[in-house]
């Protein structure tokens, strides 16, 4: 099957699946490969995992640069994403308004689920919060870490705990059935991660990456970024 080969973080993963037909349309070609924790998805292209695309943290791709995995003429912003609140749909909205209503939430919960707190950006970020909100020992039997965010969100809306959240970044939220969003994390506590998209240097197909990266980022795609989560 012909196809282009993408390592992609998961914040991206709703966003691109939104443009496929477009693309599909445009260069007759499928978009295959992984949607998971940028530091996995920049370990798979090191590894020599088959590559033409990779979308990923401004700071990630930076470093791919100086690595020459990734062409630098061709690295274009898609825009920032907020890391954020979730909980099962139906249930009622928890508050978060200030860091002192999110370490009361954390703290309520019997379950907080969570991206890899190693290798995803939103878990990392969430590791830092809870010790800088003084709870990481006591929340940490409720924390049920995941591979990636989109793997959390799915075990969160199939959740039977009684008092369920998640954290993640809010394009994962909202690609998930069965979950809402709750909103951002209050000042003090937030994270904006700005994504970015190159074409890999050891790719077979860099016409038709451009072709996807000039559609993740043209003008006429601002409402469906947004509609995805970017900011």
């Amino acid at each position: 099957m012909s196809s282009l080969n993408i390592l992609s973080g998961g914040a991206a993963q709703g966003l691109v699946a939104s443009l496929q037909p477009t693309f599909k349309q445009r260069t007759g070609l499928d978009i295959v490969g992984h949607f998971g924790a940028v530091g996995e998805m920049a370990d798979k292209l090191r590894k020599g995992v088959a590559t033409d695309i990779v979308i990923l943290t401004s700071a990630l791709v930076a470093k791919l640069t100086e690595e020459r995995l990734v062409v630098p003429t061709s690295i274009a912003t898609v825009g920032a994403v907020e890391t954020a609140v979730a909980v099962r749909a139906g249930d009622s909205k928890v508050s978060i308004g200030d860091a002192g209503a999110l370490r009361a939430t954390l703290l309520a919960s019997d379950a907080i689920f969570v991206p890899d707190t190693k290798t995803s950006t939103a878990g990392i970020h969430v590791a830092k919060v809870l010790a800088d909100l003084d709870i990481a020992d006591k929340v940490a039997p409720h924390l049920k870490i995941h591979p990636n965010g989109a793997t959390a969100m799915r075990h969160l809306a199939a959740s039977d705990a009684s008092r369920p959240i998640g954290c993640t970044q809010a394009t994962e939220i909202i690609n998930t059935e069965g979950i809402e969003l709750v909103g951002p994390l209050p000042p003090g506590c937030e994270l904006k991660t700005v994504y970015a998209a190159a074409i890999a240097a050891h790719g077979a197909r860099a016409e038709a990456a451009q072709t996807l990266i000039n559609l993740l980022t043209a003008r006429e795609q601002n409402d469906l970024r947004a509609r995805a989560g970017f900011l």
